[in-house]
């Protein structure tokens, strides 16, 4: 059985930093196209940022670029998403997905593997 668990979410000052992880189980994280995607109350699932199966492509949404690196460590079988300069608009529930192709996408539909969310909140 898949499990995708998120964490390292919370509250952090506007400006500041978190490291979300994302810990598989039922499946090698070194062998799924992988992403992590963000839904804010009222708004769809939004995508930020994919890493391709092997790792040598990776995609980010023009709102997080320059500020988020999506990374994985195979030996943990984890995905992460190091996120800088954060700011309000970033806080929303946080997802990480999987999936079997080559490369991810940026649409959620596709992805058949989800976990189950990890809120980030930004304060002043």
């Amino acid at each position: 059985q898949v499990q995708l668990v998120e964490s390292g979410g919370g509250l952090v000052q506007a400006g500041g930093s978190l490291r979300l992880s994302c810990a598989a189980s039922g499946l090698t994280v070194g062998s799924y196209a992988m992403g992590w995607f963000r839904q804010s109350p009222g708004k769809e699932r939004e995508f930020v940022a994919t890493i391709s199966r092997r790792g040598g492509t990776t995609v980010y949404a023009d709102s997080v670029k320059g500020r988020f690196t999506i990374s994985r460590e195979n030996a943990k079988n984890t995905l992460y998403l190091h996120m800088n300069s954060l700011t309000h608009e970033d806080a929303a529930a946080y997802y990480c997905a999987a999936k079997t192709t080559v490369l991810a996408g940026q649409l959620t539909t596709g992805y058949p593997y989800w976990g189950q969310g990890n809120q980030v909140t930004v304060s002043s």
